[in-house]
């Protein structure tokens, strides 16, 4: 492992002397369950788990070495990446220089940096977005690497969501929730005095940077109610005039936005005229009084979900969803002719073009068997480069499972969408673990995931990723059917997916288990309690226990955008329902192990909704595992956090789900 020349030391105690400490977001001031800090990790409280054994350590071991490279951005010249990864704990920015080149370290702070940008025209100057604690009160700090040393742009106390750099660098633009705590407004500022910052929108909601014109002029900005109800609008930055370009009747998502190179025109994703987010060109000039623009991606049946233009304007580089794996589209800006570039199976989770050329295109992609890296596009011949590999505990890769695309059918013509990871070397049924990914527009996708590959390889249990109703990329229909009280419709999808596993040859309905995070939690929290004869085992991460107790106590930033989700718990009518489809309410009925996991700052689902399904389980006598991380939000993102939240995940799961754990606890 190679940390290339002298890496420049970014202290974040000096940057957070600069300033406040931001706030930290929590719902309870104490804890409700009697909890004891872990020996050697006193920010983790634990209560009813057993010693993990060190023979499941051992095991476990190389699989929570791997780490990924995340592509965050590219030099002008392409010739240098800024990537995220981890070589202690958290990930920290990295660049390399040339194709599988040393990843030389530029930050060595205690928090995680997941977002990045050279300041274009020069490498010196870095600007990035990192909170504390996983609260998500984000702020943006400028890196000097000069100097090694970062500087505090925002207010550090206020959230910030996204920002943008104009692409001649003198302009930065940015979210914040500073006006009044609820709404995020959008910033812009000199990119060399940020203190500078005027407010360019002042309007209750969220509203988010997208992108700036090339001659700094104009910036797109756009008004989020939910996922499902964005509208864009520009500002004309000498006189802060706002205006609508998207149709003021009806609604639709908007999943990016590019201005055309001359400024007049804008490059939409959007699904507002269809049932999948299509590109679409707006005429600044006509908008929003266009009628239905003409859709340049109408012949591909699925969402294009990312888009970039290259530098001189005559190409548009297109990530499209293409049921769970990704693809790149090229689009030819004059004749609009598309032309898709063949990539192995799996996900994009970014793409970028350098400022100065036309001729390459970076992306990172993972796939089921290695994690994210980063590769080159030359767009001349297609052929692609490889510009890191990131290591995954020394194991063999190609002994990793491939996941198997099915569906199922369930109420309402309903057809599931999922993936079935299967071991091999194993006869007979075997135990099934389900996972509900989170969203609820989330997606379960082909993406490496050592917690997967270790229940397939070495637990040689079955892995189920459903994507029921009201998960992305199957059309804005499928996506809207959990919408509110149709929630409770949604419930059926988890008859469903049990009714498949029994009807699989190869799996064992007596053996089932489930595990998910966030809204995935609520879901696996939902099969204990409505589903309880046919589950053995329940890992519940930041999940939802009761609907009308997570939306009054979510952060105030985004609890209308969760309304819009999942009802107004204040109208007595959809309450009614919330309250008959949360998992809190039914406790009675639950018969499954539980171990629940939570993050005490969390801004979204808050400690609140553990504790309380915890307190009422345990309250009727039932086993309950528990445990609560001190330094962490929604999930776990420093390395000793997540490394002990799966071990022992993996160890309740074989506990109750394998009929000879291959060692069994230590004894205290």
């Amino acid at each position: 492992m190679s940390f290339g020349t002298l890496p420049l030391l970014v202290s974040l105690l000096a940057v957070q002397a600069q300033s406040p400490k931001p706030s930290q977001p929590s719902a309870t001031s104490a804890t409700l369950v009697a909890s004891t800090p872990l020996p050697g990790q006193p920010n983790l409280l634990v209560s009813g788990i057993p010693p993990v054994p060190s023979g499941l350590e051992r095991r476990v071991h190389p699989y929570l070495e791997s780490r990924s490279a995340l592509l965050l951005d590219v030099a002008d010249d392409g010739k240098q990446v800024l990537i995220a990864t981890r070589f202690a704990d958290v990930n920290q920015l990295h660049i390399v220089e040339s194709p599988m080149g040393a990843r030389t370290q530029l930050t060595f702070t205690p928090e995680p940096i997941a977002e990045a940008q050279f300041l274009p025209g020069t490498l010196e100057t870095l600007i990035y977005r990192q909170d504390v604690g996983g609260g998500e009160f984000f702020q943006l700090y400028r890196l000097d690497r000069s100097t090694g040393r970062s500087e505090l742009l925002t207010d550090g106390k206020s959230r910030h969501e996204s920002f943008k750099i104009s692409q001649d660098g003198q302009w930065l633009a940015y979210s914040g929730t500073g006006r009044n705590g609820k709404d995020t407004d959008v910033y812009v500022a000199p990119a060399s005095n940020p203190r500078q910052a005027r407010r360019v929108t002042e309007a209750e909601g969220a509203w988010l940077p997208v992108d700036f014109s090339r001659d700094g002029s104009k910036l797109l900005v756009q008004q989020v109610r939910s996922v499902a109800d964005v509208d864009l609008h520009v500002v004309d930055l000498k006189t802060n005039a706002l205006r609508q370009l998207t149709p003021k009747e009806g609604m639709g998502g908007v999943a990016d936005a590019l201005f055309t190179p001359d400024g007049q025109g804008v490059y939409l994703l959007t699904d507002r005229y269809s049932d999948f987010s299509e590109l679409y060109r707006l005429e600044l000039a006509k908008a929003p009084d266009t009628g239905v623009p003409l859709s340049l991606t109408r012949s591909i049946p699925w969402n294009v979900e990312k888009l970039v233009l290259s530098p001189d304007g005559r190409q548009l580089a297109l990530s499209v969803n293409e049921d769970g794996a990704s693809r790149i589209y090229l689009v030819n800006t004059r004749t609009q002719a598309l032309e898709p570039v063949s990539l192995p199976q799996g996900v994009l989770t970014e793409l970028k073009f350098p400022h100065r050329r036309s001729d390459t295109l970076f992306f990172s992609l993972t796939t089921a068997r290695s994690p994210a890296d980063v590769w080159r596009l030359d767009l001349r011949t297609k052929k692609t480069e490889r510009w890191t590999r990131s290591e995954v505990g020394g194991l063999n890769t190609g002994a990793f499972a491939e996941p198997e695309r099915v569906r199922y059918a369930s109420t309402a013509g309903v057809q599931v969408p999922a993936y079935l990871y299967l071991p091999v070397g194993r006869s007979g049924k075997v135990p099934v673990v389900t996972v509900f990914h989170g969203g609820p527009e989330g997606q379960s996708r082909p993406t490496f995931n050592p917690f997967v590959q270790f229940l397939v390889t070495e637990l040689k249990m079955a892995v189920l990723l459903p994507n029921v109703r009201g998960s992305e990329g199957y059309g804005k229909a499928y996506r809207a059917m959990d919408d509110g009280v149709k929630r409770e419709q949604s419930l059926a999808d988890i008859g469903a997916t049990l009714d498949f596993i029994a009807s699989h040859p190869r799996l064992d309905a007596s053996r089932v288990g489930v595990y998910g995070g966030s809204y995935g939690g609520y879901m696996v929290l939902a099969t204990a309690a409505f589903f309880p004869e046919r589950i053995q085992a329940v890992v519940d991460v930041v999940g939802i226990s009761s609907l009308p107790s997570f939306l009054q106590n979510t952060q105030a930033y985004r609890r209308d955008l969760r309304r819009a989700e999942y009802g107004d718990e204040r109208d007595p009518e959809v309450r009614k329902v919330q309250e008959r489809i949360s998992p809190l309410g039914a406790v009675e009925r639950i018969r499954a192990a539980l171990y629940v996991q939570q993050g005490k700052n969390d801004p979204r689902v808050p400690q609140s909704e553990a504790e309380q399904v915890v307190k009422a389980v345990r309250a009727r006598g039932a086993d309950v595992w528990y445990m609560l991380a001190l330094d962490e939000g929604h999930g776990f993102n420093k390395k000793p956090n997540k490394d002990y939240a799966l071990t022992t995940a993996f160890m309740f799961l074989e506990k109750h789900l394998s009929p000879e754990p291959s060692a069994p606890p230590e004894p205290k």
